[in-house]
């Protein structure tokens, strides 16, 4: 298990109410199963994640399955949702 940081950007920022938070965890689908349970009082929180991209230390994971995204130690999460004019 891999413990690093989570960075929420823009809309998944103001859903979380916070700008980052600390993940343990080893794939990026355990990481934001955990990130959904801590923030489960905020029911925007699970909504917006699911239109977001993510990176993972810098790399962007895509159309990948969470399930196969595998996390570092101190490594980060970068939670993305899309900006005016985008799309998921």
């Amino acid at each position: 298990m891999a413990s690093g940081t989570i960075r929420y950007w823009a809309a998944a920022k103001a859903a979380a109410g916070t700008a980052e938070e600390q993940y343990e965890a080893g794939t990026l689908a355990d990481a934001l199963e955990s990130a959904r349970e801590r923030h489960t009082e905020r029911p925007d929180f699970a909504r917006v994640l699911l239109r977001c991209s993510f990176l993972v230390d810098g790399d962007p994971v895509g159309k990948r399955a969470h399930d196969d995204v595998r996390l570092s130690d101190g490594g980060t999460v970068e939670v993305l949702p899309p900006f005016a004019g985008g799309s998921a």
